[in-house]
Formats: C-alpha cells, structure tokens, sequence
C-alpha cells in the first residue's frame, strides 16, 4: 500500500510521514526530493508553482510510487487533480491530510528553515488546497506521535473493512 500524507507546507508532512513511516517499517519517501531543479529555482524565488510546473514532477513521483510495495509518500498533493495523477495505476493508496489553521502552520514555517519553500508561498498554498473528503483527516495542533497513532488506528480500521 501507499500512503500519501499530504497538505500545505509547513503541517508537518515529512515529520509525520518519517515517523509513520518507521511506525509501518515501511519506506519514506520526500516528494521534494524529486522537484526538478527549475520548480526548486522558482519556488526559491518566491513564485508559486502552476500546473505545468507540477506535471513532470507529479509524473516522477507516480513513477517512483509504483515501484514500492509499500511506502510513505510526504506530497503536498494540494487539488483533486493532483491526487488523480499521483494515484494513476496504483491499486491500494491511502490518503492522509494534515489539516490545521493558517496561524499555526504560518508560526511553524517562520520558525524553520526549509531549503527552498519560503513562508510567503503558503496563502497560494491555502488558496489552492481542495481537503480530500475521502481522506483521512489529522489535526497537526496534535504531537507527532498523536498524529501517527491516529493515521494508524484509521488505516488499521480501514484495512479491516475491505
């Protein structure tokens, strides 16, 4: 299975999914590490990405997807059609959203360093995100060990029902 622990930047998706994922002993894998250096560059920059930005990358990263067994996937995963591209060909996916207010997240990314994704970039995060209804929903106000013991209550309880 594939679990892709998605959301705005800054709601903690690598902590959470690095952390899942070796709860699991499953593979992690950072959907940052797989951005061409021209997306890098931009969102350096302070531009947001558009669509035609995100297509080569959400295609490496179907890719990579598909030759796992199982594995963690830390993806923004921001719009519905993301998630449609990312899921091509992929029988079992589970999708995790990290949700939690603009305040908290924005006071997260001020008091980080991330390599490329500056704090100015998350309103055009907010603005683009469509929540999945399908997906399972983690309030990141919790710890990281609350937020994984949720994710795998919720797998474990949707594994069960199949």
């Amino acid at each position: 299975m594939i679990a892709v622990v998605m959301g705005v930047s800054g709601a903690g998706k690598s902590a959470i999914g690095a952390a899942l994922a070796r709860e699991l002993g499953w593979l992690f894998i950072d959907a940052d590490d797989y951005h061409p250096q021209a997306n890098v560059a931009k969102m350096a920059a302070g531009q947001p990405l558009d669509d035609d930005d995100r297509w080569p990358w959400l295609d490496r990263l179907n890719a990579v997807m598909k030759e796992e067994k199982d594995a963690v996937v830390a993806c923004s995963a921001l719009k519905e059609r993301y998630r449609q591209r990312l899921a091509r060909g992929i029988e079992q996916i589970e999708w995790v959203w990290l949700r939690g207010d603009f305040e908290l997240i924005r006071s997260r990314l001020l008091g980080r360093q991330h390599r490329y994704m500056p704090a100015s970039l998350l309103e055009s995060q907010f603005a683009a995100l469509e929540p999945p209804a399908y997906a399972i929903a983690v309030d990141v106000s919790a710890d990281v060990s609350a937020c994984v013991g949720k994710i795998l209550a919720e797998l474990s309880n949707r594994t069960a029902s199949r």
